[in-house]
């Protein structure tokens, strides 16, 4: 499953955007949606991975046994989407270079699996050094 969101982190770096890749999954592992992080390409401070992930998905009668995938631990304001909409499951492709709500996730019930993949811990490396200001701007940071 997070060969998904990879594809999709690469897909947004390639657009000149922020890498951080996506998709939402059935219990099945049916891909039901996917997306990457659009706040450049768009103009938009809400196009995250996990909400472009979650709108691709459509409509849903219910959340709970759908995983979310992401490439990087999610933000509070992802980390909101998830438990307003009670997803329940998300896995985390890594958590050195961020760490968002995954914690607070996990103490409410969310099942978090934190992989701590060497390919999203290089990609965001590697941005993070070449495009500082833009992920200060991506995570909230004045410079």
């Amino acid at each position: 499953m997070l060969e998904v969101a990879l594809e999709e982190a690469r897909a947004g770096l390639a657009e000149g955007g922020i890498p951080i890749g996506a998709a939402l999954f059935a219990a099945d592992g049916t891909v039901l949606g996917r997306g990457h992080n659009r706040r450049v390409q768009d103009g938009d401070p809400s196009a995250h991975g996990e909400t472009a992930a979650f709108r691709d998905a459509g409509r849903q009668r219910d959340y709970r046994d759908t995983i979310m995938v992401t490439t990087l631990s999610p933000c509070w304001f992802c980390s909101g989407l998830v438990r307003q909409f009670g997803i329940g499951a998300v896995v985390v492709g890594e958590s050195r270079t961020f760490t968002g709500g995954h914690d607070w996730l996990a103490e409410h019930g969310v099942r978090v699996t934190i992989l701590d993949d060497p390919r999203c811990v290089n990609l965001m490396e590697e941005f993070i050094a070449a495009r500082p200001e833009l992920w200060n701007e991506d995570i909230g940071v004045a410079e």
